[in-house]
């Protein structure tokens, strides 16, 4: 495992993030609007115990995965492997925890505060090594959030700041406020990024390298669409996309033809690699200039492995020609950022 530094921080973590989002078995059968779940703690707290082994030093989840499940999860594996201190622990806020309350959601002062403590107790833990704003939120004042992290900051329970889906003009815009008022600033953003999607190359990542920002990109192998397990005449009998009927706006206008015609222009190359479609994708991701450290969303401890394998996957020029041919630069074939989709977003 190699590892880079998280921004302009001096913190190194390892070049994969092991990413929560599916800790948390859940049978309320609210999928779509509560993220999270599917994954059992038992084989949650194997799948954090080998990711350490490997070496992996960096996680990250959010407070509304299983709604705090992910989060307790993490902090009793950590808290019966010992391994908090080696740890770069991230987690989020914005999410909605509770139907019944309309300030249990978003990112004014009082609910980073407040949710800072409860994921400080469900991790188990007296610090939050990253915290992040899950999403923009453009009515409420960017000072607003910003004063709310640096007075955690300065209270000891946060040692960084980061955003998550911020569009490159926001993050500079907090890096203003921050200058112009005196506050920690934001030191990485996390964004969607993947072959599918490659929009971020355009302004965001020419600006976190301008400004010292890390890039940690979600959904690196497109939420499971460069698997290869999707195609065009068959279907599995599991997985986010089968059930195309029934799917939200948002992952329904993912799964266009388009993405069909890449992966099997993709498969070739995998196979020519010896590596499986996803270790493909991930090795692809990680290569790329700018880039801190991809997060991997592995269910199972088999989805694990097969991503720990993209470590050896070293891409030629050659192969990285035949992909920029396939997606270009800078372009996109599937949306990835919530906001091309209009306001039917998740209410979280």
């Amino acid at each position: 495992m190699n590892y880079r530094p998280l921004g302009r921080t001096g913190v190194q973590v390892s070049e994969l993030c092991l990413g929560c989002m599916t800790f948390g078995a859940r049978d309320d059968g609210a999928a779509w609007r509560r993220p999270g779940g599917s994954t059992e703690p038992k084989e949650a707290h194997e799948i954090i115990n080998r990711a350490i082994d490997a070496g992996i030093n960096f996680i990250d989840t959010a407070n509304v995965y299983s709604r705090g499940r992910s989060e307790e999860i993490i902090g009793s594996a950590l808290k019966n492997n010992g391994q908090r201190s080696r740890i770069i622990l991230a987690t989020k806020v914005q999410g909605r925890m509770a139907d019944d309350d309309p300030n249990a959601a978003g990112s004014s002062r009082r609910h980073i505060i407040e949710q800072c403590h409860a994921s400080l107790r469900r991790l188990q833990t007296d610090y939050i090594d990253l915290y992040q704003l899950h999403r923009p939120q453009s009515d409420i004042p960017i000072d607003e959030k910003l004063r709310a992290f640096d007075d955690l900051i300065k209270a000891g329970k946060v040692r960084y700041i980061g955003t998550s889906t911020f569009a490159a003009w926001q993050v500079v815009e907090s890096l203003w406020a921050s200058k112009e008022l005196g506050l920690n600033r934001i030191i990485c953003e996390q964004p969607p990024y993947n072959i599918l999607d490659r929009r971020i190359e355009r302004e965001l990542i020419p600006m976190a390298k301008t400004y010292g920002i890390g890039i940690i990109p979600w959904s690196p192998i497109a939420q499971g669409l460069l698997t290869g397990k999707y195609r065009r005449d068959r279907m599995p009998d599991e997985g986010r996309y089968t059930d195309v009927d029934n799917l939200p706006v948002v992952h329904s206008r993912r799964l266009t033809a388009d993405v069909f015609d890449v992966i099997d222009r993709l498969d070739p190359i995998a196979k020519k690699k010896e590596c499986t479609m996803a270790q493909l994708a991930l090795a692809w991701v990680l290569g790329q200039p700018g880039i801190t450290s991809p997060i991997i969303g592995p269910r199972t401890l088999e989805q694990l492995e097969d991503n720990l394998g993209s470590l050896e996957v070293v891409l030629t020029a050659t192969e990285l020609a035949q992909i920029d041919e396939i997606v270009p630069p800078r372009s996109m074939v599937t949306l990835f950022y919530e906001a091309d989709f209009g306001p039917h977003q998740h209410k979280w």
